[in-house]
Formats: C-alpha cells, sequence, structure tokens
C-alpha cells in the first residue's frame, strides 16, 4: 500500500527562481483547478523563490498576474518570498520549474527532510518537455505558454491527489 494512500490533505511548494512568475502561477492554477474539481480540501498550495529574497514581499509580474486573469485564475494574495528551510519539513512535495531550480533545492534541502523533490511538469509526462521555461525576458506570449504547461501539470498533479498518490 503506498505510505500517501491513507492522507487525505498533501502540502504543495512550488518553487522557480524569483517567486514572481512560474510559481505564482503554478499556484494559481493549482489552487483555482483544485476548487474548480472539489479537491480544495485535499491540497494546500503555496510558492516560494530559490532566489525569492530579490523579490521577497511583491506580488507577481503583471504579466503573469494578467495572463492568469485571461485563465480565470487569482494571483491577488500571492506575495514572493524565498524558499527556507521549514519549507522542508512542512511540505510533502516540492516542485520544482526547472533543472537548474531542482539542483539549487538540493542543495539546501535537510539531509533528514521527508519533503520529495522533483519537477512540476513530471506530472504531464506526455508532454515531453520537464522543465517550464522562464519568460521573465520575453514577451507576455512566453507567460501564457507557462500558464498552458502548468495547466497541463497540475491536472497530471490532481488526479494523482485524487489517487492518493502524492
Amino acid at each position: 500500500m503506498n505510505m500517501n494512500a491513507a492522507r487525505t490533505r498533501f502540502r504543495i511548494l512550488f518553487v522557480c527562481m524569483g517567486n514572481i512568475c512560474r510559481s505564482p502561477i503554478a499556484e494559481g492554477v493549482t489552487r483555482g483547478m483544485a476548487q474548480r474539481a472539489g479537491l480544495a480540501s485535499r491540497i494546500e498550495v503555496a510558492s516560494a523563490g530559490t532566489h525569492g529574497h530579490y523579490h521577497k514581499g511583491e506580488p507577481p509580474d503583471p504579466r503573469a498576474r494578467r495572463v492568469a486573469a485571461k485563465g480565470g485564475y487569482d494571483l491577488s494574495g500571492i506575495r514572493a518570498r524565498p524558499v527556507v528551510e521549514a519549507d522542508f519539513a512542512y511540505y510533502d512535495r516540492v516542485l520544482a520549474m526547472d533543472e537548474s531550480n531542482l539542483s539549487a533545492l538540493e542543495s539546501i534541502c535537510p539531509d533528514d527532510s521527508q519533503a520529495r523533490l522533483g519537477l512540476f511538469l513530471a506530472y504531464a509526462p506526455e508532454l515531453g518537455v520537464y522543465e517550464v521555461p522562464d519568460p521573465y525576458y520575453g514577451a507576455e506570449s512566453g507567460f501564457t505558454r507557462v500558464l498552458t504547461l502548468c495547466e497541463r501539470a497540475a491536472s497530471g498533479l490532481l488526479a494523482a491527489v485524487e489517487r492518493g498518490e502524492l
């Protein structure tokens, strides 16, 4: 039997570099999709950045907020923050947006942590893409691509929540 099968609530932290583009979109999309699917009581989501201290306390990038709003997701309550050691004790899954941030997480994760680290897009293997590209230096269309990727991964993640397989 899966050790988590009896779990009724999963805690997930999404992580990118600055916590103003990709991880807030992942948080907002997953929260919104969980609410629509009736799974909000089974999942708690948040986001942080491996370099989140650069933007600490700031809302997500305006382009992220616009694209999310067009998709029906609310990012208004999200504020950038850095990943802290306590996150590895609190969250069940810490999901990075790319290999660089996953590597950064692995380097700061305490040895005794029970949190499982991984890539968010691992929940959408059919895409054949494992990294959410950083849209910060590009056009708003890059944020739209991030939203689409996050919706696909969130769908797979929520299916795993339903099955109790996180």
